[in-house]
């Protein structure tokens, strides 16, 4: 997918974060009154949530200047959110100066952990902590069902799943690169996130077609896209609508010493 190119500005600000995803962070955190940043903020979906969850202050960092632009029109009516062009190896922020850090649905971009990791170390202050949110090759390869659509992503495109596990670290190597970084304890969590719910199978395949919010998708071309909805129709029973679709996610917590 390509972050910067106009035509993708909002396929990362079109929905609302879920409850599932809340609950599970007031579990692991309470962000009331924090200095919080969100790295690969995208179109401010997550920023949104953590500033509702009673964050002092968020700040949304990407690299895409076409996303940013659509996570500041997403966040308008937020006075305490703001954003800045930056990476998870170069924030451009100031050193121990956040109590929270955010990277969702980010490393599985990003080649080198243990700089990623140093980076969101740096920018934390003592006893700061950090959130990793992305998907093991374990989590991805889950089979596809009513609630788990991208499943069948790979059971329709073999490649897809190879593909994909180029992409994703495992847990060890998540782990690994933490306590390289200095942090300690580390917790890791599960989650089935619901992403979206969808009245009718039409409305689930006009997502998929738009390739909203799934980075994976650009991977194919638009008629393979086209063979991929046709086969989950194929695969989807009228009795399973509504459509819930669900993401299994793996979460770590780590704390600066």
């Amino acid at each position: 997918m390509d972050f910067q190119a106009e035509k993708n500005r909002s396929s990362y600000s079109m929905r609302e974060a879920d409850v599932t995803w809340i609950h599970q962070i007031q579990i692991m955190i309470n962000v009331k009154d924090k200095q919080v940043v969100d790295v690969g903020c995208g179109g401010g979906i997550y920023s949104k949530a953590l500033a509702d969850l009673g964050a002092n202050h968020v700040v949304g960092v990407d690299f895409s200047e076409q996303i940013l632009s659509s996570a500041k029109q997403n966040c308008r009516d937020y006075n305490n959110i703001s954003f800045v062009s930056g990476n998870a190896l170069e924030t451009t922020l100031a050193s121990e100066h956040f109590d929270v850090v955010l990277e969702r649905a980010l490393i599985h971009h990003v080649d080198d952990l243990s700089s990623c990791f140093m980076e969101a170390y740096r920018i934390l202050k003592p006893g700061g902590c950090l959130i990793v949110q992305d998907r093991t090759p374990e989590d991805c390869l889950v089979e596809g069902s009513s609630t788990h659509i991208r499943g069948f992503f790979f059971s329709k495109f073999p490649e897809l799943a190879s593909f994909e596990n180029s992409r994703r670290h495992s847990s060890f190597e998540v782990v690994a690169a933490l306590e390289k970084a200095g942090f300690q304890p580390i917790e890791e969590f599960q989650l089935w996130e619901s992403r979206k719910t969808h009245s009718n199978f039409d409305r689930l395949a006009a997502d998929l077609l738009n390739r909203t919010g799934r980075s994976i998708l650009h991977e194919l071309d638009d008629h393979q896209l086209t063979d991929l909805v046709a086969y989950i129709r194929e695969h989807i029973a009228d009795e399973h609508l509504p459509i819930t679709e669900k993401d299994r996610w793996t979460l770590w917590k780590a704390v600066k010493k």
